[in-house]
């Protein structure tokens, strides 16, 4: 009985404490998108004396509807970025999961070292500017995929473990080649873990403001999230079409998480568990 009174307590603690980092700022952020401009200014989260639906729309027009440009290159970005995360994750997830030697165990060290250790801007740039990808939708993405390429093998190599040996044995003795193995056999097997990678992936990506600001500049490579960075240099204290401009670009990756939230959970407790 005592446990389950702890229990209730935990329960009730969590839900508080989400409700208060979570609910609360979004909240904020809505009923002052939907004020007027001298009202929104004050900051606070009561409720507009008059709902100003138009913010949304002056926010979706501002600089000559750049928000659309802005969606088009953070699809464009998150898609690519996923795709190769997914192909070179996954490989190097299997290779390190299933070779034991040395080489093996610093290449697993170094992608450990990888989550720790932050992106060098300079030296990045001054890598793009020589291969010429400075400002390029291509030179982009690989900076994304260079970013999250340990966390992505770090999850497959976790996952890959509860993939039987003995599929690919039988496989190999049947004349299968080892791309053919992993392509046909080995790669559907990970479905739960390749969602999982998806959805973390993509929301990561598509919110990422610093790094599109370094190495992605220019108003033609605007993302969604540098358009906050120029609405609020143009509209410094129009905080409603600032929180409007939030709003619209915050439904997208929420509707995502929503929909795929189960999948989420499922991935993460099959590659925490059988890793």
């Amino acid at each position: 009985m005592k446990r389950k009174v702890t229990t209730l307590i935990g329960d009730i603690l969590g839900l508080i404490g989400a409700f208060v980092i979570f609910i609360i700022p979004f909240l904020f952020m809505v009923v002052n998108s939907l004020k007027e401009r001298t009202e929104a200014n004050l900051l606070n989260i009561s409720l507009p004396s008059e709902f100003q639906w138009s913010n949304f729309v002056d926010a979706f027009s501002a600089q000559n509807y750049q928000i659309l440009t802005a969606f088009k290159n953070s699809i464009l970005l998150t898609l690519f970025s996923v795709l190769g995360l997914i192909v070179v994750g996954s490989m190097a997830g299997y290779v390190i999961q299933r070779r034991r030697d040395k080489l093996m165990g610093t290449l697993n060290a170094l992608i450990a070292i990888g989550l720790m250790i932050p992106a060098a801007v300079m030296p990045t740039i001054w890598l793009l500017q020589f291969l010429h990808l400075y400002k390029t939708m291509f030179g982009m993405v690989l900076v994304e995929i260079g970013l999250q390429i340990p966390f992505t093998t770090m999850l497959y190599r976790g996952f890959m473990a509860s993939v039987p040996r003995e599929l690919e044995e039988a496989a190999l003795i049947d004349g299968s080649s080892v791309p053919r193995l992993f392509v046909s056999i080995v790669f559907p097997l990970l479905r739960p873990v390749t969602a999982t990678i998806i959805i973390l992936n993509a929301c990561t990506i598509f919110n990422d403001f610093t790094n599109p600001l370094y190495f992605f500049p220019g108003s033609e490579n605007v993302t969604v999230q540098l358009t906050l960075y120029n609405f609020m240099g143009q509209y410094s204290s129009s905080y409603n079409l600032l929180f409007a401009d939030v709003i619209i670009i915050t439904i997208p990756m929420l509707i995502v998480f929503i929909i795929f939230n189960k999948q989420l959970v499922e991935g993460m407790t099959a590659g925490a568990v059988k890793g």
